[in-house]
């Protein structure tokens, strides 16, 4: 293989490393928001919590 076959194949490595590299961190940061937004769903309080009582005689 010459210089020049090798130095493009290096090449191609790093920058398919690099791409897989963003697509993994976009995927987190997505992943991170999900789990804010269930988070904060959570902690929100029921729409009818608290509005009626059940009482037996």
């Amino acid at each position: 293989m010459d210089i020049a076959a090798l130095s493009m194949a290096m090449n191609q490595a790093t920058l398919m490393q690099n791409v897989s590299l963003a697509v993994a961190k976009q995927a987190m940061e997505v992943q991170q928001q999900n789990t804010a937004q269930l988070v904060e769903m959570l902690d929100a309080p029921h729409p009818t919590a608290g509005q009626t009582i059940d009482i037996q005689v």
